[in-house]
């Protein structure tokens, strides 16, 4: 009797889950309910399955081994199954800023996440949903920023510690990266962003300013407006000379 020749592992293009982060619309919800006989609807409650679909290139939320612990977070490379049916997936792990080396900073913002260069295999049966990390600039653009939005600026070497880019643009009197999360004010003349503490004020009255100028467009203000004077003070000088002669 010859061996059963074992199925060879395959890549998959999508992979179901259970949905918990998914919506179902209002219509939606009332055209299935019309769609089950009223006399069925009687005597069996509604339940939905909801399947969330993943594929290569997703965000996804993954479950922790301590359930006091948030999420993982990683980006799926791609969904492989076994000879058994199993379902393997090839992630690539986000760090949260408190999981680096170094440690969360004043500039990092409570929905960061660094893109590392750790590369792992899961059971898809650990994924809890799926997630979206945006880009810095599309995350800032969001008018509203859900349970389920992250957002990412740097690569990270969980070897080194090191991050891609190695330096970014900088803000304020204490020069650090822009905070998303944090309130700042910008200078009508310069452009440039303040945090409403590093310039002696709070955020109650930063969010009252109609206009702004920062310590040092005032002072440039107040020279250029000093040598405006001084220039005309020579011609008001003459002037009045003239007249005394006269």
């Amino acid at each position: 009797m010859g061996k059963l020749r074992a199925t060879p592992r395959r890549t998959l293009d999508s992979f179901p889950i259970n949905g918990t982060n998914k919506i179902i619309k209002r219509n939606q919800l009332r055209l299935l309910i019309q769609l089950i006989p009223r006399h069925l609807s009687s005597l069996f409650s509604l339940i939905i399955f909801v399947f969330v679909f993943v594929s290569a290139g997703d965000a996804v939320l993954m479950r922790p081994p301590e359930p006091s612990k948030p999420s993982y977070i990683a980006r799926v490379e791609k969904l492989v199954s076994d000879a058994r049916g199993h379902v393997r997936v090839h992630v690539r792990w986000y760090y949260r800023p408190e999981e680096s080396i170094e440690g969360r900073r004043q500039f990092h913002g409570s929905k960061e996440v660094f893109l590392s260069d750790h590369f792992d295999v899961q059971s898809a049966d650990t994924i809890e949903g799926k997630c979206t990390v945006y880009s810095f600039k599309n995350y800032t653009k969001l008018e509203s920023v859900g349970n389920e939005d992250f957002f990412c600026r740097f690569e990270y070497n969980s070897k080194t510690g090191s991050f891609t880019p190695d330096r970014v643009a900088v803000y304020c009197k204490c020069e650090m990266p822009y905070n998303p999360d944090d309130l700042m004010v910008q200078c009508e003349e310069c452009s440039d962003w303040f945090h409403p503490a590093c310039i002696d004020m709070t955020a109650e009255e930063a969010k009252r300013l109609d206009h702004f100028f920062c310590q040092t467009c005032s002072a440039e203000g107040q020279k250029k407006l000093q040598n405006s004077h001084a220039a005309s003070k020579p011609s008001d000088t003459k002037a009045g000379t003239k007249r005394r002669r006269r």
